[in-house]
């Protein structure tokens, strides 16, 4: 293998891999560098294990509740090995996907823990390599608090609940952000007792503050206490303070999911702006030194794999000499709950705090035609809609409801486009199909 190269990248997940396969298929000489498993903590330890367990955990509740569409299922029941095996075979597979695009793109791939020097070379396995430039993609990891007991072997990240051999009595959650919420649904669906302890007033602080609470409210057998500060874990569960009382929760097993770090070790000593929450980047992913970008989690910018992937390729365009720049004003989230949740732009309280004037309008899943036949009037679900008060441009779009994730992209490119609330009055939309809400709460607005 050669040392000498167009570009390195280092951290095989969805930035890092993204921005190897732009690069080489560009025709760049392209070494990629990752310690771990290809894919990084997207493929291996976060979006799509949790997915796939979430999936059989849907199955399972579909199974139990299926009476009422005329289906009648008798002894249902939930193995937690089997659907472990189908996480496994899933991110297996998409390992062996990734390894062969970095193949069909004559990416090298080299397997270790990269330094890189004050002189901008970086080292591998006591090997070094060189490049013109050099892209770090090396992610993040859970933050782990120090909460007394925080150690114990009750207690466990995102990695470890993923790979626990049986099913806990019951879990108690420290955190009620996306990853913490994920898995408390999951775990409530097939039958465990779950407690969420969030330290904020209330869940999920991304989404916008009405369909927080109804998501609150909709996530089905979950105990929720907000407002709440985790004094100690003890091997038989969380203590933790609210309103000035002293409280605790019975658990056998508890998830520390109050956020992540990003990955810095190898890079402290080449010289590069680090803040507090990452590497400081600019719109094109430049770092303070020449030919050096960072993308992903590691610049603690926007900590979705998505947005990851979309940095790597405007860094490897800035590279190409393309003109490109990141946006992240139009970025869509979701979270793959029962029910799930999506959202894109501006919530009302971020058009408030920055003083944009608004018109908004909500409306309910179950007027939607396609939402009534499959889920029926008692599952919850809604749309909200956020216009420019003005200009009736579309600032911002939040879901709740089965499919949310699968609509939100459709908002995502009217808030980049910058539409109108009367050019998005005339796209034709499928009938029936639930993305019609988005339309819908359009034409409520006044």
């Amino acid at each position: 293998m050669s040392s000498e190269f167009d570009l390195i990248v280092i951290g095989a997940g969805p930035g890092g891999y993204i921005a190897a396969e732009r690069a080489g298929g560009a025709g760049k000489k392209v070494l990629l560098i990752e310690k771990e498993e290809m894919g990084g903590e997207c493929t291996n330890w976060g979006c799509i294990p949790t997915k796939s367990l979430l999936a059989g955990a849907k199955h399972y509740v579909h199974a139990r509740e299926s009476e009422r569409f005329g289906v009648t299922v008798s002894g249902a029941k939930y193995d937690l090995k089997t659907a472990m095996a189908w996480k496994q075979e899933t991110i297996e597979t998409l390992r062996a996907g990734i390894a062969f695009l970095m193949k069909k793109n004559k990416v090298e791939v080299v397997k270790g823990t990269a330094v890189l020097n004050p002189d901008r070379s970086v080292r591998v396995n006591d090997v070094l390599y060189s490049a013109k430039n050099i892209i770090i993609a090396s992610g993040s990891s859970a933050a782990v608090p120090p909460i007394p007991g925080a150690d114990g072997k009750n207690v466990v990240t995102n990695r470890g609940i993923l790979s626990i051999e049986a099913l806990p009595r019951k879990l108690a959650v420290i955190g009620g952000g996306v990853i913490g919420v994920e898995f408390a649904s999951y775990f409530s669906a097939v039958g465990v007792e779950v407690t969420v302890i969030e330290m904020m007033d209330e869940i999920l602080p991304l989404m916008d503050g009405d369909f927080a609470r109804a998501m609150r409210k909709a996530l089905k057998g979950i105990n929720f206490a907000t407002s709440a500060k985790v004094t100690k874990i003890t091997p038989k569960g969380v203590d933790y303070e609210k309103a000035g009382k002293t409280e605790s929760v019975e658990a056998d097993l508890v998830l520390m999911s109050v956020g992540r770090r990003p990955n810095l070790e190898g890079f402290t000593e080449a010289g590069l702006d680090i803040s507090r929450t990452g590497i400081r980047v600019d719109e094109k992913m430049r770092t303070n030194l020449p030919g050096v970008f960072a993308v992903g989690d590691v610049t603690g910018t926007s900590l979705l794999a998505h947005s990851a992937s979309r940095m790597g390729e405007v860094a490897v365009n800035t590279i190409l000499g393309k003109e490109d720049r990141m946006r992240y004003h139009a970025i869509p989230w979701a979270v793959y709950t029962l029910p799930e949740a999506a959202g894109c732009g501006l919530t009302e309280k971020e058009a408030a705090d920055k003083g944009i004037p608004v018109k908004t309008a909500t409306v309910q899943m179950r007027a939607n035609g396609r939402f009534l036949a499959e889920h029926g009037k008692r599952e919850p679900g809604m749309c909200k809609v956020l216009v420019h008060a003005k200009k009736n441009t579309l600032l911002g779009v939040h879901i709740m409801g089965a499919t949310a994730s699968e609509i939100i992209p459709a908002a995502a490119a009217m808030i980049e486009a910058e539409l109108r609330t009367d050019e998005i009055r005339e796209i034709i939309f499928p009938h029936p199909a639930v993305a019609e809400v988005l339309r819908d709460a359009v034409w409520e607005i006044e």
